[in-house]
């Protein structure tokens, strides 16, 4: 049976995950846009003082951290760091052709994790609620990865 397929229902559970982690991505770089726009400020490139149609009345303030918009910025961050190890560890974890329920809990669970860090940085949770999210992400690709290390070398 071809793997990469969506009769594969562990590769259909991967293609479900991997969009919306990808989904996640680009739209957190909107929030970060629309968070600028909302402020007017934030702004990350000493360029973006330029007069235009958007920022109408540049002022060298703007370049200043504002945390509305580096909250956004810093979530944003935090995808790019994560998310392409999960979608490289998921795509190799479907090739070795795990039981359907261990890769739901892997990739739903990677999911769900990233998801509820995005609630508690956007809500200013502690930090520790935060890293605790961060935690099960990660195991979750670390699992991934040795699992298929595990598969690989038998």
């Amino acid at each position: 049976m071809n793997l990469l397929n969506l009769e594969n229902p562990v590769f259909e559970v991967y293609v479900i995950a991997a969009t919306l982690m990808a989904l996640k991505i680009m739209l957190q770089g909107w929030m970060t846009v629309y968070r600028m726009l909302k402020s007017n400020s934030g702004l990350a490139s000493p360029e973006d003082l330029q007069k235009g149609l958007i920022n109408k009345s540049p002022d060298p303030s703007q370049l200043e951290v504002n945390d509305y918009v580096d909250r956004s910025r810093r979530m944003h961050r935090n995808d790019l760091e994560n998310i392409p190890a999960f979608l490289i560890a998921g795509l190799l974890f479907v090739i070795v052709n795990p039981e359907l329920w261990l890769a739901q809990t892997m990739m739903f669970g990677f999911v769900a994790a990233r998801l509820a860090h995005f609630w508690a940085y956007a809500t200013k949770k502690p930090h520790e609620v935060r890293a605790t999210f961060y935690t099960i992400a990660s195991l979750s690709v670390i699992y991934m990865s040795i699992h298929v290390l595990w598969v690989a070398v038998r």
